[in-house]
C-alpha cells in the first residue's frame, strides 16, 4: 500500500442531532456509478484521520478520534449522510455488558453481508470483551482503517492482523497427545467479526424515504 500523505487541515467536533439521514435517498436513486464514487469518497475521508490519536467520544482531526466516530465522520464528510452525532456513548460498555449496542446502531443504517462479499468502503466489526465493540472500514482485500485504543491512534493495518483475528485475551492450551514431543503452542479461538454494507440499505430505500434510517448508539 502506498504511504498515506500527511494531513495538515483541521476539523471541529459535530454536536449535531441523532439520526443518520442518507442524502442518496433524498436526491434520487442510487446508481452503480454513484455508489462506486461514494465508496471512494468514504475511504478518502477516513484516510484523513490516519495518525490522529485515539480519544473516546472525540472527532477532532489531529487531536482525537475513536472507531465509532471515524465511521460517522467518513460517511458524513463524504456526503453520504446528513450530519448526525450518536454521542455520548459509554466507552467501556463491552467490558461490563453483553447487549449488542454497537451492532444495533449499525443495523439501523447498514445491512450485514458475508465477509467474502464485503467490498472496499464496507464496515467490519469485531467482538472485544462481551460484545461487538470495535469497527473499521475495509480499504481493500488486505487492509482496513480503524481507530484502535491498543494502537493509540487511527491506523491503516492488515485486515488479517493476528490481534483482530484471534481472541488473544482467552488462549487455550491444546490437549496433550501421545507420541513424539511437539512444540507447545496456544490455540487462539477466532475473534467473531461481521461485515456491513451501508449502500445495501440505501439501495433498498425508495426515493424520499430518508427518514427511514436513524438511531442512536
Amino acid at each position: 500500500m502506498k504511504p498515506i500523505p500527511k494531513i495538515t487541515s483541521t476539523s471541529i467536533p459535530s454536536p449535531l442531532p441523532h439520526a443518520p439521514i442518507p442524502k442518496g435517498a433524498v436526491v434520487g436513486p442510487l446508481s452503480p456509478e454513484r455508489e462506486k464514487l461514494q465508496r471512494q469518497m468514504v475511504i478518502l475521508e477516513a484516510l484523513k484521520w490516519v495518525g490522529t490519536p485515539y480519544r473516546s467520544n472525540q472527532d477532532v482531526l489531529g487531536a482525537g478520534i475513536d472507531c465509532a466516530m471515524l465511521l460517522v465522520r467518513a460517511w458524513v464528510d463524504a456526503g453520504v449522510f446528513e450530519p448526525f452525532d450518536p454521542r455520548p456513548y459509554p466507552s467501556e460498555w463491552h467490558l461490563h455488558h453483553s447487549e449488542e449496542r454497537y451492532l444495533a446502531w449499525l443495523i439501523e443504517f447498514a445491512v450485514e453481508v458475508p465477509e467474502e462479499l464485503a467490498q472496499p468502503g464496507d464496515i467490519i466489526v469485531y467482538r472485544f470483551g462481551r460484545c461487538f465493540s470495535h469497527g473499521g472500514i475495509i480499504l481493500d482485500a488486505q487492509h482496513i482503517i480503524h481507530a484502535f485504543i491498543r494502537e493509540e491512534q487511527c491506523n491503516v493495518i492488515e485486515r488479517f492482523n493476528t490481534e483482530l483475528l484471534y481472541m488473544q485475551e482467552a488462549p487455550q492450551t491444546p490437549p496433550r497427545v501421545e507420541g513424539p514431543k511437539q512444540p507447545t503452542r496456544l490455540l487462539l479461538p477466532d475473534r467473531p467479526r461481521k461485515c456491513f454494507d451501508v449502500w445495501a440499505k440505501l439501495r433498498a430505500l425508495p426515493v424520499g424515504a430518508a427518514s427511514a434510517v436513524g438511531g442512536e448508539l
